[in-house]
């Protein structure tokens, strides 16, 4: 009788022991690291993909100018602000000529006395021209004399030397007026670079724009082809558009554009692309292009934008979601599921669209199943739990 109880204390013990055991072995298999992994499947199927092509890009000009001077110097005035619009051959600004005035009026002097040096030098030939002309006379007119033996040859021989004379000093003055002209064309070219230095301190605007940056205020020194204010063209505004080279498929001039701007998020802007760039970014892995507006862009150079490419809408093929293409073993493929049990299964992929779905070339067929999100790494014949979603939504919380 003493037994007894003692007896039955040790049943329970063992029963509430072996309830313990089941508890943990339930929560080990359905729960704990043995449980199975949960997943969420999609079944492959057949449609049109609208595949697109989406990157960022920043509002740049297409025509823009700085403003600034060919030499070193300092600047006098400036006559225009940020935002000011200007004209073509508008005065934006001055630098200070220093001693150019001064030597543009030396130059002018200079000139002058060398225009009196090349009047003088034509009255000299001229001078030059009626002696020959008269020696000349003399000589032939000695010459026969002397045939007749009316005078000595010592006197035929002394008007031949007067000729001779009258043709060298006739070379000379010829000689003169050229050394005379070239001084002038040299001295005309000396000003005419001068006067050009002279109109490079006036500051002009080279088409017409907007003042965009005034980099020098009245009294600044600047080097030369430092400026002094930029311009830029605000029909001319375009986006330089990054793309991912992986996704860049298809990019070309003409395709037609969607331009979201950072400041009007909201209103979506029409455009196109004008140029691809040949030299992609080999270190971003990016390609370039320049989407142009299809009307005037109310936007800051300078300002982010979302742009959208769309392509030509695919033929009808196998389409699948883009979350559940996978890597392994350098191979590209998706968990099918077989008999309950993942596989994986190399696949061929084609044009991706923006929303997330996937074009499947081969390696699947129509009505196959696969692994969209797994709470863990799958391996082959991995134990799985399909289920709707892998974290379930909280009552009255939005899905």
């Amino acid at each position: 009788m003493k037994h007894k109880p003692f007896l039955t204390r040790r049943l329970a013990l063992g029963a509430l022991a072996l309830a313990l055991v089941g508890a943990l072995a339930f929560v080990a298999l359905r729960t704990g690291p043995l449980a199975p992994t949960r997943v969420t499947i999609a079944a492959v199927q057949q449609g049109r993909l609208s595949p697109a092509i989406f990157g960022i890009g920043t509002v740049e000009a297409r025509r823009s100018w700085m403003i600034g001077p060919t030499v070193a110097g300092r600047v006098l005035s400036v006559k225009v602000d940020v935002g000011d619009t200007v004209k073509a051959g508008q005065l934006l600004a001055e630098m200070d000529p220093v001693d150019l005035d001064q030597r543009l009026a030396a130059l002018d002097a200079a000139l002058a006395r060398t225009a009196s040096t090349q009047a003088a030098a034509q009255a000299q030939v001229a001078d030059a021209t009626a002696r020959r002309a008269l020696a000349a006379v003399n000589a032939r007119r000695n010459q026969d004399l002397a045939a007749q033996n009316f005078i000595s040859a010592g006197a035929l021989e002394a008007r031949l030397q007067e000729k001779a004379s009258a043709d060298a000093a006739l070379q000379a003055a010829q000689a003169n007026l050229a050394g005379a002209g070239q001084d002038v064309v040299r001295q005309r070219a000396e000003r005419a670079a001068l006067a050009q230095q002279r109109g490079n301190v006036r500051l002009l605007a080279p088409a017409d724009g907007v003042v965009t940056s005034r980099d020098a205020e009245a009294g600044s020194t600047v080097v030369a082809g430092q400026p002094v204010l930029r311009l830029i063209d605000p029909a001319s505004l375009w986006v330089r558009l990054r793309v991912d080279q992986g996704r860049s498929a298809g990019l070309a001039p003409g395709l037609k554009a969607r331009i979201v701007l950072r400041s009007q998020p909201r209103t979506p802007l029409a455009g196109q692309v004008a140029r691809v760039e040949l030299l992609a970014d080999s270190v971003t892995e990016e390609r370039i292009a320049q989407v142009t507006f299809d009307g005037a862009a109310p936007a800051s150079v300078g300002e982010l934008a979302e742009v959208t490419l769309q392509l030509p809408e695919t033929p009808t093929a196998l389409l699948l979601p883009n979350a559940s293409i996978q890597r392994q073993q350098g191979q590209t493929g998706v968990w099918r599921l077989d008999g309950g049990k993942p596989i994986f299964a190399p696949v061929q992929l084609g044009a991706y669209s923006l929303d997330g779905q996937v074009q499947v070339l081969d390696g699947l067929k129509a009505g196959d199943e696969v692994v969209v999100y797994s709470q863990k790494a799958l391996s082959a014949g991995s134990r799985i739990q399909v289920v709707d979603m892998l974290v379930k939504t909280p009552a009255g919380a939005t899905p």
